[in-house]
């Protein structure tokens, strides 16, 4: 039995997906949750010994058989979170996250140090945006200055569990790109950005050594390999953000290929061969995890909209879409804007969740169960719209993350998209990608075919789009818009 793993340390927890290569079976899936501490500022954090901490419990529920048969693991985690790391490689401060909008301050005034948005979008094809890196580091520097004097490594989570791992400092272009200190057409860290955060100080010589994707971060050390009881000196792959990892995870790694994540955020991207930049910031220009590129969309807020919907009525999952299903398209003129996190594309980190367009006769539990699942797809309606305006032409959404269990959200996916919709068998894209790429470090080839051999799709959740229920929804999307539109100058 050959078996590769896959790690993802996502938001809410930290999974460990096993595969056995030669039967092109998913063995196991075992979790550990964490927590995340908010603040009213916009602050979003966790420690990183939480994440070491649910990987070793993780390894500790697998089967020690399991565990002598792999022969590679990957790493996925979510992107953008900075972690501070000294120079005998311990955590200086808590990681601050991709949801965290307190650093809004601190991109303005990084954005005009740099000479304002044409300056930075011709640095990086990227804006400097709360929730990226760089915002993170000023922070650091502003608000824990012991922290910041004793940095010697600049880190993003999976770069950290690589350490973890291998001992080694790396990173990869795909994760790299979201932290907006990266060159995403060049593929290489901009000094000229990060000079902007501390002029006296080389921050350029804090960071990781790039590994091409493909390549080895390097292989699992002793001491870690006696911890998780795996074997010491298998290779571990570059690794990837959640993102990129669920890319690979979909078999979204060849042109034309589109995958929509409904997971806590809301993500759309693509894979492209060549970098596509979008001016009006709709799109971020990320690079893939397999060489390439993976312009993408991410909302802050999609399973989160659900959730917060069902824990104010005190509905299960099952209720909340047996509600939604009784209302019809369009929630009858109500209409939800659901920025409870904030929100990035448009760019509203003070944003606030909203129901409007209530009156007497449609204020029903129905119309507001449903405009939750209808309004975290509008939100993502937008990034298609860009996608095609750049010259992307997508021919099917393959749909992964926790809202693509749901049968009713998955059709209005697909009529709001007007486009077929596929899901793949394994749901854990995520660390499904990562157990993939760490394949893919040891097989060789191309990423494609192998991609084509592994990822499998469920024929029975398969959607294809109502020409007729697409007219109604274009109709409910335009007034989403306007709400949008009507309510941003409340929110700067």
């Amino acid at each position: 039995m050959q078996v590769v793993a896959g790690i993802d340390t996502g938001t809410q927890s930290t999974k460990v997906l096993c595969y056995d290569v030669s039967t092109k079976t998913v063995l196991l899936t075992v979790s550990a949750s964490h927590e995340m501490e908010s603040r009213d500022d916009g602050t979003r954090e966790q420690e990183a010994v939480w994440y070491l901490d649910a990987i070793r419990s993780c390894f500790a529920q697998i089967d020690p058989t399991i565990k002598s048969s792999i022969i590679a693991i990957g790493v996925s985690a979510q992107q953008h979170g900075f972690v501070p790391v000294g120079k005998d490689g311990e955590v200086l401060a808590p990681v601050k996250l991709w949801c965290d909008t307190s650093t809004k301050a601190q991109c303005d005034e990084l954005t005009e140090k740099l000479g304002g948005e044409d300056r930075v979008f011709s640095l990086l094809g990227n804006q400097i945006l709360p929730g990226y890196t760089l915002s993170k580091i000023l922070h650091l520097k502003q608000h824990r200055k012991d922290a910041y004097d004793k940095l010697a490594h600049i880190l993003l989570p999976h770069d950290y569990i690589n350490y973890y791992l291998t001992g080694e400092y790396t990173a990869e272009a795909g994760d790299a790109s979201g932290t907006a200190f990266f060159d995403v057409e060049k593929k290489e860290w901009s000094r000229e950005v990060l000079e902007a955060v501390d002029e006296g100080r080389d921050l350029y010589s804090l960071l990781p050594r790039l590994v091409k994707a493909g390549d080895p971060a390097g292989m699992v050390c002793e001491a870690t390999a006696k911890e998780l009881g795996i074997p010491v000196g298998i290779p571990v792959s570059c690794g990837a953000g959640d993102n990129m990892a669920g890319a690979i995870g979909t078999g979204c790694v060849g042109k034309g290929d589109l995958t929509m994540s409904m997971g806590t955020s809301g993500t759309l991207f693509g894979y492209s061969d060549s970098c596509i930049t979008d001016r009006q910031g709709r799109l971020a220009a990320f690079c893939s995890s397999t060489g390439g590129y993976l312009p993408l969309l991410c909302t802050m807020n999609c399973t989160i909209t659900t959730e917060s919907v069902r824990a104010l009525f005190g509905y299960d999952v099952k209720k909340l879409d047996q509600l939604a299903a009784e209302a019809p398209i369009g929630c009858e003129g109500v209409t939800m804007l659901p920025f409870f996190n904030g929100e990035r594309v448009p760019n509203l980190p003070h944003g606030k969740g909203v129901i409007a367009g209530l009156d007497m006769s449609n204020m029903k539990v129905q119309n507001i169960a449903r405009s939750a699942l209808e309004s975290s797809i509008y939100a993502m309606k937008g990034g298609l719209d860009a996608f095609r305006e750049l010259g992307f032409v997508p021919s099917r959404i393959i749909l992964t993350g926790g809202g693509a269990k749901s049968a009713i959200w998955r059709q209005i996916a697909c009529d709001v998209m007007q486009l077929p919709l596929a899901v793949p068998k394994v749901a854990e894209s995520a660390a499904f990608g990562a157990a993939l790429q760490a394949l893919w470090t040891v097989a060789g080839g191309s990423i494609v075919d192998l991609a084509k051999e592994h990822v499998l799709f469920d024929e029975s959740k398969s959607c294809e789009p109502d020409r007729e229920a697409g007219v109604q929804y274009a109709q409910a999307y335009a007034r989403y818009q306007g709400y949008v539109e009507a309510m941003t100058p409340l929110f700067k």
